[in-house]
């Protein structure tokens, strides 16, 4: 059955560039980004490891723990990762699952049947601590991922699991967020004292709570 969001990612063993793992275990009480490749040594993988390394202090700072998945050995990771630093100017700085029998890739649905029966496609699993599927992303092989929609995505789960929000278009950390429908106006006086403007009664746009300036978007008090 396809995995679904919401779902208990699958655990698993496996061989890694920084030593074996039991996934769960590694995830521990942090969020997690897994994210798989087609194959070593192809040359939009290696751009996306180079960015992905670049931004792993981006990752750290949101409590994020990252790890790379392909269908090759370990000993082929620490051979590619030699050119990733040489290309893209950023060691790798964090695990690379070796996948070579693709049970791994095979329990994520990570193969591209239409492409071949080893390579996987370019996936990306988001985990909560709760070690459930936040967010699915697959990318044909031909285009390689936007890691700063990763990171705004990130920013989003972690807000809105923390606080009765949704949000809009094109967000960005910083910017107004939906109070959801399901609170009424009463407890959302409470628990948004910045208030709120309602272009319509179920649009009730307020500046985000966990920041501590307010916006011109948001009245005083709620009417």
């Amino acid at each position: 059955m396809a995995l679904r969001l919401g779902d208990i990612a699958p655990d698993f063993t496996a061989d890694t560039t920084d030593g074996p793992i039991r996934f769960h275990e590694w995830i521990g009480d942090s969020w997690a980004v897994l994210f798989s490749h087609p194959k070593d040594f192809t040359p939009v993988c290696t751009t996306e490891l180079g960015e992905c390394a670049r931004l792993k202090p981006e990752f750290d700072r949101r409590r994020v723990k990252v790890v790379g998945l392909s269908v090759d050995p370990t000993d082929s990771h620490k051979r590619w990762a030699e050119d990733i630093k040489e290309t893209q100017g950023s060691s790798l700085n964090f695990p690379i699952i070796a996948d070579p029998d693709h049970k791994i890739s095979e329990l994520y649905d990570m193969i591209h049947p239409e492409i071949s029966d080893i390579f996987t496609v370019r996936s990306v699993y988001i985990i909560g601590p709760d070690k459930k599927i936040k967010l699915m992303l697959t990318y044909p092989a031909s285009t390689g991922r936007n890691f700063q929609e990763i990171l705004r995505v990130i920013d989003s789960l972690q807000l809105t699991a923390k606080y009765s929000v949704a949000t809009p278009v094109n967000w960005k950390d910083g910017d107004d967020v939906i109070i959801v429908p399901s609170m009424s106006d009463e407890d959302a006086k409470t628990k948004f004292p910045a208030g709120w403007k309602a272009p319509k009664p179920y649009l009730r746009i307020t500046p985000q709570p966990n920041k501590t300036a307010t916006t011109d978007t948001a009245a005083k008090s709620a009417s």
